[in-house]
């Protein structure tokens, strides 16, 4: 097992402002509060700890402005957050630098302490899963990780990753999701880069606090799942895959670990700190530098360009399209002909193609077996078993969406399909149906 990291006072996470209540009305729950108070708080913590000191005077310059104003001149906290986060976001342009009114995560402070207390965050922490949402093995022995947040605890978070970890190394190749992941700990970062590199290769420069000794992270030598290393991987990202999540796909791509599918992630390279505000506030503030051994820069208001860019809900069926591609590069004979066809089926779910004909084209019955439009979607169906879905693949070819090595192909009479033909690939059909109806 890794050995256990304590929680750092630096997290390498972009926290969400909270919205405000609809029209600007308090919450029946939340107190009033003194702004000015609160807005002072607010532009102590910057004054003495924001990562960029020569940002420090416009930032304190807005807050006193909306202040004299009469901007901040309201009771109610969560409109207060609001505006406070509205000119922070404006004047800071740092995705790392937020203010909002989030009772849960203050009460995650031990005593109004700098640190979350380690039991709430490892009790929050367990209910997520520590980041794991979703764990599937895709057609082709891809193995696919949803990871939703680089959540660190020590052992408990080391043992739910490393089970994950054995899980994606059985697979031929990888896929980890990033989409939805606005990063965490630097220390799950290494402890899942550990698995596609070798042991003692650097990582991270962090430049803390104005420290003239920077923090640095490299690969460990002990991985109990085995490394993965020359595996194809895939990592999808979106704008909203954030800091650490960042900081792995920055490795992926400096390292040429494997490839990023998707859109470029969101730029938000600082290491901050969440500050509990008195009122039941939290302000998270930049307090660090992260660089990337790999390539020597930040990606600081930058992110990391994907490798195949494509819209983020495609981004799936493209990477797993592109490992079986990869895969069917050393593969022989049928299992090659047969992996390209499901990378072209997958390819084709994603890319949304066009049949020949209209849907309706296609619908009616063919003896036992129905085809059948819901909405923009065409289905088949055998007798009272569930229907299930055809991808399209151009010209009046489909697939089944839950074996896409069945292939579903029409004959049409001018503007009407007349008949359809089911083929496994690689082997004879297994039956012609002529439409009834």
């Amino acid at each position: 097992m890794m050995r256990s990291t304590a929680l750092l006072a630096a997290a390498f996470c972009l926290a969400a402002p909270a919205a405000a209540q609809p029209g600007g009305r308090p919450s029946p729950a939340a107190a009033a509060v003194n702004a000015q108070q609160v807005v002072n708080e607010v532009r102590r913590v910057i004054a003495e700890r924001y990562v960029l000191p020569e940002r420090r005077p416009a930032l304190d310059a807005v807050l006193a402005e909306g202040l004299s104003s009469g901007r901040y001149a309201t009771d109610d906290p969560r409109l207060l957050a609001e505006r406070i986060n509205e000119d922070l976001t404006r004047v800071g342009r740092d995705r790392h630098l937020n203010f909002r009114y989030d009772p849960q995560a203050v009460g995650l402070f031990a005593g109004g302490g700098r640190q979350p207390d380690p039991a709430a965050y490892e009790r929050q922490a367990q209910r997520r899963n520590y980041g794991i949402r979703e764990l599937r093995v895709l057609p082709g022995n891809v193995r696919y990780m949803a990871y939703d947040g680089f959540d660190w605890t020590g052992d408990t978070s080391a043992a739910a990753l490393e089970t994950a970890m054995r899980f994606l190394s059985g697979g031929d190749a990888v896929i980890i999701d990033l989409r939805r992941n606005g990063g965490g700990s630097p220390a799950a970062v290494q402890y899942i880069t550990n698995h596609f590199m070798a042991a003692g290769q650097p990582l991270m420069t962090f430049h803390m606090n104005g420290s003239e000794t920077p923090d640095r992270t490299a690969t460990l030598a002990e991985v109990p799942a085995g490394r993965m290393i020359g595996k194809p991987l895939y990592v999808l990202t979106s704008n909203m895959t954030a800091s650490a999540a960042e900081e792995f796909a920055g490795h992926v791509a400096g390292y040429r670990l494997g490839q990023l599918v998707g859109e470029t992630t969101a730029g938000a390279g600082f290491r901050n700190e969440l500050a509990p505000i008195a009122g039941n506030f939290i302000l998270s503030v930049s307090v660090g530098r992260a660089v990337l051994a790999s390539t020597g820069r930040d990606w600081e208001a930058v992110g990391h360009a994907p490798n195949i860019a494509t819209p983020v809900p495609a981004a799936l069926d493209a990477a797993h399209a592109a490992a079986l591609r990869q895969l069917a590069e050393t593969a022989t004979g049928s299992d090659r002909d047969r992996m390209l066809v499901l990378a072209d089926t997958v390819a084709a779910r994603g890319e949304g193609r066009a049949p020949a004909l209209s849907l309706a084209a296609y619908a009616g019955a063919f003896g036992e077996r129905s085809i059948m439009v819901d909405g923009d979607r065409l289905y088949y169906q055998r007798g009272q078993r569930p229907r299930e879905l055809l991808i399209p693949l151009g010209a009046n070819r489909f697939a089944l969406d839950n074996n896409p090595l069945l292939q579903v192909e029409f004959a049409a009479d001018g503007s009407r399909a007349t008949a359809f033909t089911i083929t496994p690939i690689g082997d004879a059909p297994q039956g012609t149906y002529q439409r009834t109806q």
